[in-house]
């Protein structure tokens, strides 16, 4: 009996630290031979670290030419990629005096999607647009407008962009994308379909649909369950990739989940819990595969990603969450707890 005991402490201590090491994006040689993205986390929580906040870079498998999606972080996450080994294949010029971390930002990056303006989403790329190559920033009209009036504006930060007040410094290029409709990314082999997401109250956020190659992922900004919204809008978004899912060109999806399952739906503020992830994956596998909804979505990859740190030391949220993710996954897909400059591949 003793032995038994011990044996079982020794798997759920091994279990453990296989899902909050991040160990799930870790590339077998399998997965790289069939890949078709490369995601690389420079910040993956939803507030309180400035060093760790909302941005992903993504390529095509076996490329370098990135789209930033959020860009709550940048610089802090690159050294953290760099550390990683995940800045491996991408060389400093013989000629150039920049880091490595400088070369990514100025020659490899070559377009942030911005979700929304909220400042966890958009900081890295505020704070370092002086030393910044030029590069468009794709967003929805609202959320192009609310960094062009205030944060570009010479009152929080010089105007970097190419509209607005005052003088112009046109580094970036506001490029306005229109809902459901295809925009091909200058320079990058990526051609992105937004779509409107409800972030509390009926301010906008974004789902960025990315195609490489036949390929897609679904990026989500920050957004709440559509029951909770009073909204449809998470239902449009699966509808539009429900096919792909039957199909098997949908390689994974980035979504959040901000606060543990004892948050109160009043106070979600445009949020997910796991309960409210687990029921709109439900409500995509319904649309998959109305017979059969319980296999539509196995195996997929979800990128559990905004978790909220606290103050409180004895909090861990990331293994609450992926706990009650965990015991409510009846779907059988899999959940990935990205972690600042650790490469995931799809």
């Amino acid at each position: 009996m003793k032995r038994n005991i011990t044996v079982s402490c020794i798997v759920v201590v091994m279990l453990n630290i296989i899902l909050f090491s991040g160990c799930a994006g870790i590339p077998t040689h399998h997965e790289t031979v069939n890949a078709k993205f490369t995601a690389i986390p420079l910040g993956t929580k939803g507030g309180l670290n400035e060093a760790d906040l909302s941005s992903y870079l993504l390529a095509p498998a076996g490329g370098t030419d990135f789209i930033a999606f959020d860009a709550g972080t940048l610089l802090a996450g690159l050294r953290q990629a760099k550390q990683k080994g995940s800045l491996q294949g991408i060389e400093i010029p013989a000629d150039s005096p920049l880091s490595l971390e400088g070369v990514v930002m100025h020659h490899h990056i070559k377009a942030y999607a911005i979700s929304h303006a909220h400042v966890d989403h958009v900081a890295g790329m505020v704070i370092n647009a002086p030393d910044d190559s030029p590069k468009p920033i794709l967003g929805l009209p609202s959320t192009i407008d609310n960094i062009r009036d205030h944060l570009f504006n010479w009152k929080i930060w010089p105007n970097f962009g190419d509209d607005g007040e005052g003088f112009q410094l046109k580094k970036y290029q506001y490029v306005r994308l229109t809902p459901g409709e295809q925009h091909a990314v200058d320079r990058t082999a990526m051609v992105l379909i937004p779509y409107e997401l409800s972030h509390s109250g009926g301010y906008l956020s974004t789902a960025f649909l990315v195609e490489s190659g036949g390929a897609y992922l679904l990026y989500f900004g920050d957004v709440g369950p559509d029951a909770v919204e009073q909204s449809d809008k998470m239902r449009q978004v699966w509808n539009a990739v429900a096919p792909l899912v039957r199909e098997n060109t949908l390689h994974g999806i980035f979504l959040e989940v901000s606060f543990p399952n004892h948050r109160p739906d009043k106070l979600l503020f445009g949020h997910l819990t796991p309960k409210w992830m687990m029921e709109e994956l439900r409500t995509l596998a319904k649309i998959v595969n109305p017979d059969q909804p319980e296999t539509a979505l196995h195996g997929l990859k979800v990128v559990v990603t905004h978790v909220k740190p606290t103050l409180n030391r004895d909090d861990v949220p990331e293994r609450t969450i992926m706990n009650e993710l965990s015991e409510l996954n009846d779907l059988g897909v899999e959940f990935i707890l990205p972690e600042s400059g650790k490469r995931i591949v799809f």
